[in-house]
């Protein structure tokens, strides 16, 4: 039966009948959808809105619908939404009592609330989730402090680093990931019951009590705002868009870097696939699927900020679109933080591969213009100075570790000590300010960020 049946007099029609429907992707709120029931009903008779006995009986049977639902014995099907599937289960099972829950209550709130609640969970969830991959950054970090490999810029070799240095720098990233849903967890934590259709309701309801039962620390201020805005659905999104953006650069980069051509990393075989045609091939699926899944979650905020930018207060159908993108986002961004996480666990380094792109790429090409710099040649003459040495180096096949001291001064005045200063390594210990890739800021980083992480 229809919540709504009794102003009408006809049949809706099955092809808009299925159309208005929500059920296929709204029951999975049953949980939650519960939970607020037994929430809500038992304030009713607290609040001496129903008899208190009533609202026990009531309790009960939503205790059961759930049961029965999370052990199989009781599908979900053949009606318009959850909550319809709820309530009509609830007065077939226990009688006309069961139709006083929605008492002081709309499905505007009651879904409003929903959302929420499984908002709330999915948001601890998936800081849970970016903790476990920042603890993996650090741990492979902290194996490489001193694991030298190219800095890039422009995909082309920059200067020395190392590779708890770049690992760090994702970790950084999703560090600001858990700040941002944590931000949006504190507008998703509201409570909206209580809010009826768009006005409240008259019954004498205690919304404070609804509150605390339910874990929330306050209640929406409006009634009119709390049924009508998702807000805190785009929260949820544009937070799971953003890590989806530092998945995807990090995944991109592995993509690359698992390449013949650089052949910085292997990936395991649990996290590759194969060629139906060409034997020899070792595919990084994974890491492609989570850069291509990263353009659905953007379709996601995109689609529920357009469903959001011409709604007139207060509610309109157009918000049962909330769902499905939000729903997407969540197991998109919970199946990428899993085999991701799970893929750097298996992923062997190449340091002696890193070491050689390292010393053959001109990357301590700055170190010798610092170098004449140090000796009073301007900074800009000593970079054209070392323009041209790299040229020649270029042209005769030479790398800087591999000239000669005869060589280095053709273009200017170097001692021996030119090759200490170009060794990569020393290059990065002369770095110590704080965020530098040097031995010593690198520890106080990975401290800062295992601290961060307690307190996450």
């Amino acid at each position: 039966m229809k919540l709504w049946s009794g102003r009408f007099e006809g049949e809706t029609d099955k092809a808009a009948d299925s159309f208005n429907s929500s059920l296929d992707f709204d029951k999975r709120l049953y949980r939650y959808d519960i939970m607020g029931s037994k929430a809500h009903c038992t304030m009713l008779g607290k609040c001496g809105i129903i008899p208190s006995a009533e609202s026990d009986i009531i309790v009960k049977g939503l205790d059961g619908i759930l049961a029965d639902i999370e052990s199989g014995m009781t599908v979900i099907n053949d009606a318009e939404d959850i909550h319809s599937f709820v309530e009509n289960e609830l007065v077939a099972r226990i009688g006309a009592v069961g139709k006083k829950l929605h008492t002081g209550r709309s499905r505007n709130d009651q879904v409003a609330l929903d959302i929420r609640l499984f908002l709330r969970d999915a948001a601890k969830d998936i800081i849970t989730l970016i903790k476990a991959l920042i603890k993996r950054l650090v741990g492979i970090s902290e194996k490489n402090l001193d694991t030298v490999m190219p800095a890039f810029t422009h995909l082309q070799k920059a200067q020395p680093t190392t590779l708890a240095h770049h690992f760090m720098a994702y970790a950084e990233m999703f560090a600001r990931d858990i700040s941002r849903f944590k931000s949006a967890l504190e507008r998703i934590d509201v409570m909206p019951l209580g809010s009826g259709a768009c006005t409240s309701t008259a019954y004498p309801i205690d919304r404070k009590m609804v509150a605390e039962l339910l874990g929330f620390p306050a209640i929406t201020a409006n009634s009119m705002d709390a049924v009508s805005d998702r807000d805190f659905v785009i929260d949820f999104i544009s937070a799971a868009s953003v890590a989806m953006m530092h998945l995807s650069r990090f995944s991109e980069e592995i993509i690359i870097w698992s390449s013949d051509e650089y052949k910085y990393v292997e990936l395991s075989d649990k996290f590759s696939t194969g060629s139906s045609i060409m034997p020899q091939k070792k595919n990084p699926d994974m890491n492609e699927l989570l850069r291509g899944k990263t353009g659905r979650v953007y379709g996601d905020l995109m689609s529920i900020l357009t469903v959001m930018k011409g709604i007139p207060l207060a509610y309109d159908k157009d918000l049962q679109e909330d769902k499905e993108c939000v729903f997407d986002a969540y197991d998109t961004l919970k199946a990428c933080l899993n085999v991701f996480t799970a893929l750097l666990g298996d992923m062997k380094i190449n340091k002696q591969r890193l070491r050689e792109c390292t010393d053959g790429g001109f990357t301590s090409a700055t170190e010798c213009a610092d170098y004449l710099a140090n000796k009073g040649v301007p900074f800009r003459d000593a970079h054209s100075i070392i323009g041209q040495l790299v040229v020649y180096c270029i042209k005769n096949g030479k790398t800087l570790q591999t000239l000669t001291l005869e060589e280095y001064n053709k273009f200017g005045d170097f001692l021996e000590d030119i090759f200490d200063v170009i060794k990569p390594e020393n290059a990065i210990a002369r770095r110590t300010a704080p965020g530098s890739p040097s031995a010593k800021a690198m520890k106080d980083e990975i401290d800062k960020m295992k601290k961060f992480l307690t307190k996450a």
